[in-house]
C-alpha cells in the first residue's frame, strides 16, 4: 500500500463545497438508485464514500460477487481515503483525481448518485466557473453566472447517464426557489421520466448551515409533466417516507416552493391576483438594493462620532442605520430617527462634497491609513470614498427576516443601506402606496406569498432579494384605495400591536378589514391561507434549528 497523502482539513473542504453526507440519506438513495447487480453506479463527488460504500453493499445485496463502482474526486488525499474504504466494506472503486467538469461525459451508468459541491457564485469562480458552464452548455443548457456549483453540476451528471437511468443527489434547496435555477428545474422535467423530491422538515446538514432535498429523477432520455413530492421529520425517517402529493407546476423553470402550499391556499391565492384584487409588488413600483459602502464601519457615524470628527453637513448624508431591527413597524419616521442618533445608531453615512473640507480631508487620511481603500468596492471607484447612492427610497423593505418580510414608510426621507431594500414607489400610486402599503401588506395572502417568493437560509432566515420582491403579492391599488379609509381606522391599533411584537394580532386587523369585510374570503378561504403560512413559517423555523 501506497503512503496515505496528507488529508485537507475542514475548512479546505468547506471552500471546495464538499459536506460530507449522513450515512441514513446516503444509503437512501443508493437503494433507490441501484436495482440491479449488474448496475454501473458512478459518484462524481465521491468525497470518501459516503455514497460508494453503500453502493457496494447494495450491489452485493443483489448478488454481485465482485462489486465495483466509479468515484471522480477532485481532492487527492479524500480519493486515497474513500479507495481505502471501499476496499474494507469488499469491493473496488475506480476513483478519478480531477474536477469532474474535465471528465467527458459517456453514457454507460444505470445510476448516478451523490452530493455534488456546494459553492456559492462568489467562491465559484475563474476557470472552474467557465468549465462548469461549458459543461452545461454542451447539454444544451446556459447556466447563469451567478449560478453556484451545484447547478451545472447536475446537468453535467446527468450526461453519463443510459437510457432510462437514475440520478439520485442531495441538493440544497434552492433548486426550489432561486432563480438561476430555472434552467436545472425545467432540464430535469424535459430529460427524465419520473422525478421525486424528498423534503425535510428540519435541517440536517447542520455544517453547510442550508436547506436540502434529495433530487431522486429516474427514466432519463423521456419527460414528465408531474414529480412526486414527500416529506420526512429528518434522516432517519426516510426509511417510511409518507406516500407522497404529485404536483404540477404551472411553468417547470418557474419557482417550486408552490409544492410546500396545500393546493386549496394556492387556489385562493391565484384567485385573488386573477379578480385584480392582488397583484406583484413590482406593480406598485421598483425595487432595489441599498448602498454598498465596502466598509460600513468606517463610512457610517454615529452623530456622536462626527460631531468628535468635526464633520459637518457638507460631508454627511443621513442613512437608516444597518440592520433592520429598527424597521419593525409601519413606518421610519423624522422623530424614531433621531432618537437612533441620540442613542449612538450610525445615522450619518460619510460622503463628502468636493472640494473636501479640512475635516473630510483628515478623515480620508485616515480611511487611507488604515487601508479602508484597498477594500475591493473602494479600490473600483474613483474617489474611493465618494461611495454611490441611490435616491431615498419611499419605503423601506426588510430583507432578512426571522417571521415575515415588512414594509415600513420612509417618512424620515433617509437613505438605506443594503442590508434592507428600497422599494421606489410610481408615482400614480406615490401618496396610497407611502401611506397605507406598509398597512395593507400585513395581510395573511401576503404573508404566504413571502414564504413562496423567498429562500430559506441557515437559522430559518427567509430572504427575499429585489427580483423576488417583484413577484410577492401585494393587495392592488385598487383594493388598497377602496379600503382606504377602514384601513387608517385600525393603524393605531396595528402600530400599537406591531411595537409590542404582537405580528398575528397585526395581521388579524388587517385581514379583517381587507380580506372578510371586503367579501374577498369567507372565514373558511382565510383559515386555510393562515393555516398554509403558519405551517410554511413554522416548517422554516424547525428546519433553522441545528440537530446533531
Amino acid at each position: 500500500m501506497t503512503e496515505a497523502p496528507v488529508a485537507d482539513d475542514t475548512p479546505l473542504r468547506k471552500a471546495r463545497g464538499a459536506f460530507f453526507t449522513p450515512a441514513p440519506i446516503a444509503e437512501f438513495i443508493t437503494a433507490w438508485a441501484i436495482r440491479s447487480a449488474a448496475d454501473r453506479v458512478l459518484d462524481p463527488s465521491c468525497g470518501d464514500a459516503a455514497f460508494l460504500v453503500p453502493a457496494i453493499e447494495r450491489l452485493r445485496s443483489l448478488g454481485a460477487a465482485r462489486p465495483s463502482a466509479e468515484g471522480v474526486e477532485i481532492d487527492g488525499p479524500t480519493a486515497y481515503e474513500a479507495r481505502n474504504r471501499v476496499a474494507a466494506a469488499g469491493g473496488t472503486a475506480g476513483i478519478r483525481v480531477s474536477d469532474f467538469f474535465d471528465v467527458e461525459p459517456v453514457r454507460e451508468c444505470e445510476a448516478v448518485i451523490g452530493n455534488p459541491p456546494y459553492i456559492r457564485y462568489q467562491g465559484f469562480k475563474g476557470a472552474m466557473r467557465a468549465a462548469a458552464r461549458l459543461a452545461a452548455l454542451q447539454a444544451g443548457v446556459s447556466i447563469s453566472a451567478l449560478a453556484s456549483s451545484w447547478a451545472p453540476f447536475v446537468i453535467h451528471a446527468s450526461q453519463f447517464l443510459v437510457p432510462g437511468g437514475r440520478l439520485g443527489f442531495v441538493l440544497p434547496a434552492e433548486l426550489l426557489s432561486v432563480n438561476y435555477a430555472a434552467p436545472v428545474r425545467r432540464f430535469l422535467f424535459e430529460n427524465f421520466g419520473s422525478l421525486e423530491l424528498v423534503l425535510f422538515e428540519r435541517q440536517v446538514f447542520a455544517q453547510a448551515e442550508a436547506d436540502v432535498v434529495l433530487l431522486l429523477a429516474e427514466g432519463f432520455g423521456s419527460s414528465t409533466g408531474t414529480a412526486t413530492i414527500r416529506q420526512v421529520p429528518g434522516e432517519r425517517d426516510l426509511v417510511s417516507p409518507d406516500a407522497g402529493l404529485r404536483w404540477r407546476p404551472a411553468d417547470p423553470g418557474g419557482k417550486w416552493t408552490t409544492v410546500l402550499v396545500p393546493a386549496a391556499a394556492a387556489e385562493v391565492s391565484a384567485r385573488l391576483i386573477d379578480s385584480g384584487g392582488f397583484a406583484r409588488l413590482d406593480s406598485w413600483g421598483s425595487t432595489r438594493l441599498g448602498t454598498v459602502t465596502g466598509n460600513n464601519r468606517y463610512f457610517t457615524l454615529s452623530p456622536a462620532r462626527a460631531g468628535e470628527l468635526g464633520l459637518g453637513g457638507r460631508d454627511l448624508v443621513p442613512v437608516s442605520p444597518a440592520g433592520s431591527a429598527h424597521l419593525r413597524g409601519l413606518e421610519l419616521s423624522g422623530e424614531r430617527f433621531l432618537s437612533l442618533g441620540a442613542q449612538g445608531e450610525s445615522t450619518w453615512l460619510f460622503r463628502p462634497d468636493e472640494p473636501l473640507s479640512r475635516a473630510a480631508a483628515a478623515y480620508v487620511r485616515t480611511g487611507h491609513d488604515a487601508g479602508v481603500d484597498q477594500a475591493y468596492k473602494c479600490r473600483v471607484r474613483t474617489p474611493w470614498y465618494r461611495v454611490p447612492l441611490l435616491d431615498a427610497p419611499d419605503l423601506f423593505l426588510t430583507c432578512m427576516n426571522a417571521d415575515t418580510p415588512r414594509l415600513a414608510a420612509n417618512a424620515a426621507g433617509v437613505h438605506h443601506l443594503n442590508s434592507v431594500h428600497g422599494v421606489y414607489l410610481d408615482e400614480r400610486v406615490r401618496l396610497l402606496g407611502r401611506e397605507l402599503l406598509p398597512l395593507a401588506s400585513l395581510n395573511s395572502v401576503t404573508l404566504l406569498s413571502a414564504e413562496m417568493s423567498g429562500r430559506s437560509y441557515g437559522g430559518g432566515i427567509l430572504k427575499l432579494e429585489p427580483g423576488e420582491a417583484a413577484s410577492w403579492a401585494m393587495p392592488s391599488c385598487g383594493l388598497v384605495a377602496d379600503r382606504a379609509d377602514a384601513l387608517r381606522a385600525i393603524r393605531s391599533e396595528v402600530s400599537h400591536a406591531l411595537a409590542k411584537g404582537e405580528l398575528l394580532g397585526a395581521v388579524h386587523l388587517v385581514d379583517g378589514i381587507l380580506l372578510s369585510d371586503s367579501g374577498m374570503l369567507t372565514d373558511a378561504e382565510l383559515a386555510t391561507v393562515r393555516d398554509a403560512w403558519s405551517s410554511m413559517s413554522a416548517r422554516r423555523a424547525r428546519r433553522g434549528r441545528r440537530h446533531g
